[in-house]
Order: C-alpha cells, then structure tokens, then sequence
C-alpha cells in the first residue's frame, strides 16, 4: 500500500485530520533537508510534501520564488534530490510527495521520473502547473507501472463543474487551493471558500486536505469539519529561515499544530 493511503487511512481510524508540510530541497543544504524530513517524522507528521526547485515557479508566492532561487543557486538539482530521498528511506517511512513543475518531469524523461520515483521511495507528485486534460501522457506511466507514485489532483473555487472530473480516479487526497492566486497570501480565503470545499469533499473518494494561506490550525478552524488536512508551505518555510533552521522550532510548530488541529 502505498505510504500516503496507508497514514491518511490510520488518520481516519483514529478520526484525525492530517497535517502536511512544504519544504524546498536543498535548504539549507541537501544534508539538512534529509534531517528536517526525519525531524518532521519524530514529532509525527503525516506528510512531507518536498519542493523541487525550478526557475519560474508559477503557482508559489514570494516565500516559495525566493526558496527555490536560493537552492537554484546551492546547485540543487533532481538527480541529487532522488538521492536524498534514496538516503531518508534508509530509516523513515515518512510519506514524501513532490511538489514540481511538469517541465523538469518532461526534461528527464517521463517514464524514467516514474521509475526512479518508485526506485527512490517517492510516494505522490503535485504538478500546478499541469491541468487534468494534459495528464493522460504521465498518466499512461503512472497507470500502469506497479508502485507508481500517485498524482495528486489540484482543484480551486473556479474548478466548479470540472472537479467531479479532476477527483475521478484520483488517489492519495485531493490538494484544495483555499484562495485565488499564488501560496502564501495570510488566510485571505475565497470568499464562497466554504461551499467550495462541501463540493469537493461530497465529490470526492479520497481525503480532501486545504492549502494556501495557512499559518496555523485556527486558521482552518472553521472549515475543519468538512476537511481532511491542512497544508502549509509559505509560513513553514519562514518559520525554518527566522530561527535558522532551529529543530526544536520546526518540532515545536509542528507538534503544537497537530495538537490543536486535533483538539
């Protein structure tokens, strides 16, 4: 079973909601991105989503450019992040999904990204900036090859008659964007936010988790009881940055999240 089913499972036995983090790789280092991975599964998170950086990312805000430029400019590249995930796999079973960009799937080679995810230990792919009538070309790998990493559907609060379409199918949880725009935007939510999310979690099969915009638990605090999981990306990234990639910090926000999302 793949590692995203199984914890989103576990999650749903023990009547919890998951809580997701975005990281970029390479910050501050490829060495201390394995060890923020492995620090996040001590304190119990449920989901690693790892940033790949690329040189226009359409979909992040200020905090994610400015991530990805940075570790652009430490050399990151996929080879050795496939590395480092290879490397974490040694002694985490962490879910990990990777947040990219189709163009460096299309640079490597689709199939060859799928088989190396499988061999590495990737569980799951968000690609922003790859709508569903375009997925049939990485979908004919994923379908088909035993293992494959699950592709995770985006919708957003102008998807509207096209998310029975987008959540079809899909598997590991469908990623709802909460606001119109890029990550990052301090909790300024679609003003028919909550009516969005009733259609897509009466529409959809799998978890439904909530991102963009999050800082905190109480931020999600309203829609906690249609939702599955929250997602945070800008704020955890700038929490890492200001206390210098602190490991009491990360555990800290991370382990008082969970609390208070679970309350």
């Amino acid at each position: 079973m793949n590692r995203i089913e199984k914890r989103l499972k576990e999650l749903e036995k023990e009547n919890k909601k998951a809580f997701v983090t975005y990281m970029t790789a390479g910050l501050p280092d490829m060495k201390r991105t394995g060890e923020i991975i492995k620090i996040q599964a001590e304190v119990d998170i449920d989901i690693v989503e790892l940033g790949i950086p690329f040189s226009d990312p359409v979909a992040d805000g200020p905090v994610i450019q400015d991530a990805s430029y940075k570790s652009i400019q430490k050399g990151t590249n996929l080879k050795g992040i496939f590395e480092l995930v290879k490397e974490v796999r040694k002694d985490c079973e962490v879910p990990i999904v990777f947040m990219l960009y189709y163009n460096t799937i299309l640079y490597y080679g689709v199939e060859n990204f799928i088989n190396k995810c499988i061999e590495c230990g990737v569980d799951g792919m968000i690609i922003p900036d790859l709508p569903y009538e375009e997925t049939f070309e990485i979908k004919e790998f994923t379908d088909k090859i035993e293992n494959a990493p699950y592709l995770i559907p985006l919708v957003s609060p102008v998807s509207k008659e096209r998310i029975p379409i987008i959540v079809n199918e899909a598997k590991g949880f469908v990623y709802c964007v909460s606001s119109m725009g890029v990550t990052g935007q301090d909790a300024d939510f679609h003003k028919e936010i909550k009516n969005y999310l009733k259609m897509v979690k009466s529409t959809s099969k799998i978890p439904v988790m909530m991102g963009f915009g999050i800082r905190t638990a109480k931020d999600a605090q309203d829609y906690i009881d249609i939702i599955d999981g929250c997602i945070v990306g800008s704020h955890f990234i700038n929490i890492m940055e200001k206390s210098n990639y602190d490991t009491d910090t990360i555990k800290e926000y991370i382990t008082t999240f969970k609390a208070e999302l679970n309350v």
